[in-house]
């Protein structure tokens, strides 16, 4: 049987709602839809590639927490509310990612929690 582990790592920003940041299943990680919210649960402000660099900052971040890095993720999926920011997104994307790129979704939904216009989760492995 395996065991979950939910993964709180200090300083990653608070959870919107009841969930885990992440949840470590054996030696993969699923990281919970993370949005433009820094350490003390305040929204970011600013342009979509801001937003971008924050979330996968925090992304980095409870990776971290998880033994494991942006180099071992798998599957990303990003949620906008506007298709219009796919390009400005992908210039910050490529950045994080330079040699592995894992495998990714993108599309665009009606609304995301607290009014914000982008979320990202991801699976890695530890």
């Amino acid at each position: 049987m395996t065991t979950l582990t939910s993964i709180y790592p200090p300083g990653a920003p608070p959870p919107a709602a009841p969930y885990s940041p992440a949840v470590k299943a054996g030696n993969m990680i699923f990281v919970s839809g993370q949005i433009p919210i820094n350490s003390k649960g305040e929204i970011l402000e600013g342009t979509i590639g801001e937003k971008t660099e924050l979330i996968l900052d925090n992304i980095q971040l409870i990776l971290k927490g998880a033994n494991s890095d942006l180099t071992k993720i798998a599957k990303v999926n990003i949620f906008l509310t506007d298709m219009a920011f796919f390009s400005e997104i992908n210039k910050v994307y490529v950045t994080y990612f330079t040699d592995f790129k894992p495998a990714r979704s993108c599309v665009a939904v009606k609304e995301l929690p607290l009014g914000v216009d982008i979320e990202i989760e991801c699976i890695a492995f530890e």
